[in-house]
């Protein structure tokens, strides 16, 4: 008899959603961009589509595989653009949970995302400056660091709700 893998539905959305945002972070990946490790987070629209949809724990896990599985597939995994990542993403899920605990539904998904994008930039630039350039002159980088979580995070956020709108409501 054959050993069977049993996998539940939450399993499988989970794979779907992280083999998704893994693509999108493979594409995004090779757009170049006029600040290094600056990306436009677009494979974070699918990490707070299932938050808002289906629960932080499903979003955890698709965040951090897509961080993973992502990393390995751009030749990345164990280097400083890795540790980085997983930074901004356990950043960026910490202020997602506790926002979502605390302000549910006073926060949309523009809001959340803009959150998130500037928790992701923040972990990213706390462990940049702990691990690798810890320089006064770093800390000037921050507020235009910021800022552009902050514009990439709306654009997120709108995409995000713009897909949302249209997705039909979770079923049990």
């Amino acid at each position: 008899m054959a050993n069977t893998v049993n996998s539940t539905r939450n399993d499988r959305l989970v794979a779907g959603f992280a083999a998704l945002a893994v693509s999108i972070h493979v594409l995004e990946s090779a757009i170049p961009m006029p600040l290094p490790g600056v990306k436009p987070g677009l494979a974070n629209v699918i990490v707070l589509i299932v938050l808002l949809r289906y629960g932080f724990r499903m979003a955890a896990a698709v965040s951090l595989l897509r961080v993973i599985v992502g990393s390995i597939f751009i030749g990345t995994f164990l280097t400083p653009t890795f540790f980085l990542s997983l930074a901004g993403g356990l950043a960026s899920l910490g202020v997602a949970g506790a926002l979502v605990l605390l302000a549910g539904r006073w926060t949309g998904p523009v809001g959340l995302a803009m959150a998130m994008g500037m928790a992701h930039m923040a972990g990213q630039f706390l462990l940049a400056w702990w691990l690798f350039v810890p320089h006064p002159a770093l800390l000037n980088l921050l507020p235009v660091l910021l800022a552009l979580a902050m514009g990439l995070g709306a654009a997120t956020g709108i995409i995000a709700a713009g897909i949302l709108q249209r997705m039909p409501q979770k079923t049990a």
